[in-house]
């Protein structure tokens, strides 16, 4: 099973150094950015596939959601709900 740590206190996400974030949302234990450039990432919780990895498998890394570039969209914007994640693109 996977450790997902839960933080109480402001953290620094390690996200590469190139990438502008836009947008920020916060769910019950899963977060999500959309960058300046169109992608998402996604850490936490993910027992309800609600990163959007294509699994159930939580991470403490942000992951880009390859699913998006795949299939060439751009995120426009995020809004993550207690086990849930909603994407514009």
């Amino acid at each position: 099973a996977a450790f997902i740590s839960i933080q109480a206190f402001p953290a620094l996400l390690d996200l590469p150094q190139d990438l502008e974030v836009s947008t920020v949302s916060c769910g019950s234990r899963h977060t999500a950015v959309v960058t300046r450039g169109g992608e998402l990432y996604t850490w936490g919780w993910g027992k309800y596939g609600q990163l959007g990895h294509g699994n159930n498998i939580s991470s403490d890394q942000a992951r880009r959601v390859e699913h998006l570039v795949a299939e060439e969209l751009r995120a426009e914007e995020v809004v993550c709900g207690p086990w849930t994640t909603y994407v514009r693109v």
